[in-house]
């Protein structure tokens, strides 16, 4: 009997539209309640929840064979996976999402340069340490456990990284976007030795 494929599957926001695709392909996985481990109707795969954030980790690792994840976290963690296919879905809509800078509508900051000097909150700190590296821009970049619109409102940032499908989030706090930093969607990941 051979060993069955370790498949990650995205715990929080998209699990729900990865079930629903995994349904839609033939394989129905059953998640109980608060387990770890769901239940898939092939004896060849075994499954388990993983945050979309560290998916490309635990692949890259060997710790899953295959899994779920967004470019954006793959990116983040700079991890040497294979991309099995790209597969253009998410919790809200068929296009893909967008991470982009945005700062208080009213803000003189109209481009990158302005940011000179300026602080950054995002989930995506080494990515977003990374993009102004490569242009020469100083930056101070803060992690954000979440909330992250609501810190240029507060003043504990002048700008923020964050990711949005339909900008209504990022309009609601007086927001307004200055630069997309990229766009991302899931995509099927495997470990090179998988």
């Amino acid at each position: 009997m051979t060993t069955p494929l370790k498949l990650g599957i995205p715990k929080g926001s998209l699990q729900d539209a990865t079930v629903a695709l995994f349904r839609r392909s033939g394989w129905k996985i059953n998640v109980n309640g608060r387990s770890y481990f769901p239940d898939i109707n092939d004896d060849t795969l075994t499954c388990a929840l993983c945050r979309a954030q560290e998916m490309s980790i635990n692949v890259e690792t060997g710790v899953l064979d295959a899994g779920l994840t967004g470019l954006d976290w793959i990116a983040e963690n700079s991890s040497d996976v294979h991309v099995v296919t790209d597969l253009v879905y998410s919790k809200v809509s068929t296009r893909p999402a967008r991470w982009v800078i945005a700062v208080a509508y009213d803000s003189p900051i109209k481009t990158l340069e302005d940011l000179e000097g300026k602080t950054i909150s995002t989930e995506i700190v080494k990515y977003t340490q990374r993009f102004f590296a490569e242009r020469g821009i100083n930056v101070k970049v803060k992690f954000s456990w979440g909330a992250t619109e609501a810190k240029v409102v507060s003043g504990l940032a002048d700008a923020i990284v964050e990711i949005t499908e339909t900008e209504s989030t990022i309009k609601a706090h007086g927001l307004r976007i200055i630069h997309e930093m990229m766009q991302t969607n899931t995509q099927l990941i495997a470990n090179h030795d998988a």
